[in-house]
């Protein structure tokens, strides 16, 4: 149902993400993935960074989507769904902002007089 994101070839050259350690999006979102990139002292590139943000949120969505089918076979309560689909929620929503601000980003920059 969700394919799995194949790279982000585009931002591959783009230097280290300096002020990641400094914020906990990741957590905030419950991606479990991000939490080593952001606490780990090996200096990460910014475009893997933003891969395991993509593939959290598409873990978080997996999993959401996992636990409504089973819902729906009687094999989970309620009340774990409901937490699976709020945190892929929060995580999407997390993934999208983030994703706004870098476009925002990019446009001031191409505004900028040379």
């Amino acid at each position: 149902m969700i394919d799995k994101i194949s790279g982000l070839s585009g931002i591959s050259g783009l230097s280290g993400l300096a002020g990641a350690r400094d914020t906990d999006m990741a957590g905030a979102a419950g991606m479990p993935n991000m939490a080593a990139a952001i606490a780990g002292p090996s200096a990460s590139s910014f475009a893997d960074t933003m891969k395991n943000l993509g593939q959290g949120v598409v873990s978080n969505l997996k999993v959401a989507e996992g636990q409504s089918f089973a819902s729906i076979r009687g094999e989970v309560p309620t009340r774990d769904v409901v937490d699976a689909i709020m945190t892929a929620e929060q995580s999407l929503q997390t993934a999208v902002a983030i994703r706004d601000k870098m476009v925002t980003a990019y446009l001031e920059i191409a505004r900028m007089q040379i």
